[in-house]
């Protein structure tokens, strides 16, 4: 892999030892490679060299993707882009949470978003949610990613960690026609299709389709993946405009983290099922740039996005845990025979032979004024729909000023969009396979509880509408020849407006009108003391703004239950990132290098707050969080071999304190009162560290051209451990009783190794292994409430009552890794 600058990250000890590798590093230096980035704005214009950027940039191009072997994108940058790593919460591999130096783009709604997104200018972060959906972003059309870290404020909202830009193909630089196919482990099969071209009139086109089926390693996790990608370009000399059109539907199956008891027998297994998601969407993109006289030239773009997602999720009602119900009562006995049902049991039932039968849950749905709790199940349902449209355009000019060269741009962009979001509960009962079936009962008071006396309604109905106009700038004037000054700084200003269609007004109504806006600048300076050295350092800042899922679930009085249900709320504050960056970087001869360091401060955070009722809560801003490291980094060529590495060393912690949920968590107050397995509290300290973020990031890279026809590549992921979601305090103690697991994850390396022979030039054969060893790890950890015993059997109320309460068993959940997979594939060249 090539890097825009060599941000290979490696532990000192390594970087070291290839630096002494090298017997004539000492003699000869050789200058920096005249690099010039071209996605460190979110639309093209001036081009920026390497040395005139304050931030150590990564980039990669889409043949080096396809060289790797990876599934996806998120798949290319966890084995090959410095400082990333993937949670696997989904349970999907198109459904990743991924990370950058401790800030997430998953595709979960209500997640902590922190980074943005962006293909051919277009952000791809949804205004619902800030949620990224990697399934949508097709693979085979990617010619260039370039992850720019910091919270640079040229690419507007959400960019508090940083922003990856997506540069798609055309038919002027990728011309000619292949097809890829591909068969292997878990029953995949899938084809790629790339046909490009272009002729004297100026005219260019580009097309990709990818589609992809496979069973999934774990039960029930089939995955269909269809993307399609075209592009029509035009240029004359001084103008290029682009016409672009993607559209993907896809069907997922996640079925998320697992109890660790179930893992041990069966590393394959879900804890419940359903877990289906549908994406399908259409992008059309409008985008040009004009070079004008006397070194100016302007770009635009505009927009349309469509987005509809249907979600259909079985979980178990954890209501029900602390019940004991055995068998129907006579009054339920007599609702189920005037309905026509029979087999129920009449009498004689027990714990022992019907521990948590169908028929009360039939019966309460049969019967308005039974609880929910008899309904051990849930289908959650959700669907939402999404319009996004946007216009952008800039000015850029390449002068000077007092003789000294100036590069200066200035912009405007517009994107809005409008959403309509319905979520529905139906009860049901947990079968032995741990599928939920559901009953003719739904919506109304699912959750229990009431709000100001009124039964709470978990059904969700709401339409939105959020708008954003910025305003944006940036400077690089050159004071010397090796020594460049950098001005950015953007204003956005963002309006999210929502309306209920369930409760026009009244303490459950979801109505909501809210406005933001801000002033984000940055700074940065470079200098090359040396030819073959460049120092940087920057500071910038960036702002998230509340999302609807946060500001519809913000009310201490009205806390919910996320994604089920929803809340009216008073406004949240929106997150400002502050970041400071410094670094430097080289090359002597072959020898590549960096090293740098970080922090980034979170002002007015935004967490899930803990409420009284079990797994509840509401978002709430709180003080401050915080992200710093080191990155190291070396790569080298030794004749046919490369070698790389990148090493990340990342400190993410609390710096206020504060109050969140802790039920699953031995160390709540209430456990600590001698009342464990109920609802409790944690306390966060400052210096306590945030979950699901290692300390220690190492990634190795190998290349090795044995014969001009084969090559081999291995590549290596390790990272440390983690704190589970619900140990924010660090201080859970399995009890093995009450509480099951270390409220962490295990520290894991894991290689792959892949390679490919091209005989000739037309047929080109590829073999990929994952996880060569086929160890097992843990990508991802939650405390939670277990509704089974050892044996994987239902259980309720599973220990006597204690203080006046019945406690549920807590437990450790885990994302389990996938194992050994081996794929095979031909490309064939026209």
């Amino acid at each position: 892999m090539r890097t825009l600058h060599p941000l290979r990250s490696a532990k000192p000890v390594l970087l070291l030892a290839l630096a002494a590798s090298l017997p004539s590093t000492h003699a000869q230096e050789t200058a920096l490679p005249a690099v010039t980035v071209t996605g460190v704005r979110p639309l093209p214009g001036l081009a920026v060299p390497l040395n005139e950027v304050a931030a150590p940039v990564q980039t990669a191009g889409g043949e080096e993707m396809r060289r790797s072997g990876a599934l996806n994108l998120a798949d290319f940058m966890n084995t090959h882009l410095g400082s990333v790593h993937v949670n696997e919460t989904q349970g999907n591999p198109f459904q990743p949470d991924v990370n950058y130096r401790g800030y997430t783009a998953s595709p979960l709604p209500g997640a902590a978003q922190g980074l943005s997104v962006y293909m051919d200018g277009v952000r791809m972060n949804q205004a619902f949610g800030d949620v990224v959906s990697w399934d949508l972003i097709p693979k085979s059309a990617i010619r260039s990613v370039t992850l720019v870290p910091g919270s640079n404020p040229l690419f507007g909202l959400n960019t508090l960690g940083g922003a990856l830009s997506i540069e798609t193909k055309d038919g002027f630089s990728n011309p000619g026609t292949s097809v890829t196919g591909t068969v292997g482990s878990h029953a995949r099969r899938s084809i790629e299709l790339e046909h490009g071209g272009s002729n004297a009139d100026g005219l260019g086109w580009f097309v990709s389709a990818d589609a992809y089926r496979d069973n999934g390693w774990r039960e029930d996790s089939a995955s269909r993946v269809g993307q399609l990608f075209g592009k029509l370009g035009w240029r004359d000399g001084s103008t290029n405009l682009n016409l672009s059109l993607s559209h993907a539907d896809n069907a997922l199956n996640g079925n998320g983290l697992q109890e660790q008891r179930f893992l041990a027998r069966d590393w394959r297994s879900v804890y419940t099922r359903p877990d289906v998601t549908d994406n399908r969407a259409t992008l059309l993109n409008l985008s040009g740039i004009r070079e004008l006289d006397d070194g100016i030239s302007v770009s635009g773009l505009a927009y349309y996005r469509r987005i509809t997602t249907r979600t259909v999720n079985g979980d178990i009602n954890e209501e029900s845990l602390n019940q004991s119900l055995y068998q129907p009562n006579a009054a339920e006995r007599a609702a189920l025979s005037a309905a026509g049902y029979s087999g129920f049991p009449a009498s004689g039932a027990n714990a022992a032979n019907t521990p948590f039968p169908s028929w009360r849950c039939i019966a309460q749905a049969l019967r308005a004024d039974e609880p929910a709790e008899k309904c051990n199940g849930l289908i959650n349902r959700s669907q939402t729909g999404q319009s996004a449209y946007g216009l952008a355009g800039q000015v850029a000019l390449d002068g000077s000023i007092a003789g000294k060269r100036n590069q200066f741009t200035a912009g405007a962009a517009y994107n809005g969009s409008r959403m309509d979001f319905r979520q529905s509960t139906q009860l049901g009962f947990l079968n032995p396979d741990r599928s939920i079936t559901g009953v003719n009962a739904f919506g109304d008071g699912v959750t229990g509880g009431d709000v100001d006396g009124e039964p709470y309604d978990s059904r969700v109905d709401i339409g939105g509408r959020q708008r954003t106009w910025s305003l944006f700038a940036t400077d690089t004037f050159s004071i010397r020849d090796n020594l460049h000054l950098i001005l950015s700084g953007r204003y956005n200003r963002t309006s999210v407006n929502t309306r209920d269609n369930i409760h026009a007004d009244g303490p459950q109504s979801l109505n909501g009108d809210h406005r933001f806006s801000r002033f984000n600048p940055a700074i940065g300076l470079t200098y090359s003391p040396l030819k073959s050295l460049n120092v940087y350092a920057g500071y910038n800042e960036g702002t998230r703004t509340p999302s609807g899922i946060e500001l519809g679930c913000a009310n201490p009085d009205q806390p919910c239950k996320l994604p089920n249900a929803m809340a009216g709320d008073p406004p949240l504050k929106q997150v400002v990132t502050r970041t400071w960056e410094a670094g430097m970087r080289g090359q002597v001869q072959s020898l590549s290098w960096s090293a740098g360091m970080f922090r980034a401060i979170n002002a007015d955070d935004i967490l899930f707050v803990a409420d009284d009722q079990a797994g509840y809560g509401y978002f709430r801003n709180v003080g401050k969080t915080r992200r710093q490291g080191v990155e190291l980094g070396a790569s080298n060529r030794f004749g046919q071999l490369s070698l790389g590495a990148h090493y990340t060393f990342l400190d993410a912690t609390f710096q206020s304190r504060e109050t969140v949920n802790g039920s699953s968590n031995s160390n709540n107050d209430r456990a600590l009162a001698g009342v464990p397995g109920v609802d409790g509290t944690i306390g966060i300290e400052p210096g306590n560290r945030l979950p699901l973020v290692p300390r220690h990031m190492l990634k190795l890279n190998a290349d090795y051209q044995a014969t001009p026809q084969l090559n081999i590549g291995l590549n290596m992921i390790a990272l440390s451990g983690m704190l589970a979601r619900g140990n924010e305090n660090g201080l859970h103690q399995p009890d093995g009783l009450h509480y099951l697991g270390k409220g962490k994850t295990a520290g894991y390396a894991v290689f792959n190794l892949g390679g490919s022979y091209r005989p000739e030039s037309r047929f080109e054969y590829l073999a990929q292994v994952n996880n060569l060893f086929d160890r097992r790890n843990v990508t991802a950890a939650q405390l939670g409430p277990t509704g089974f015993d050892g044996a994987g059997q239902f259980v309720a109320r599973p220990f006597p009552a204690a203080g006046g309460e019945f406690g549920v068993q807590r437990a450790t959940f885990y994302a389990p890794g996938a194992p050994r997979a081996i794929w095979v594939g031909l490309r064939h060249t026209l």
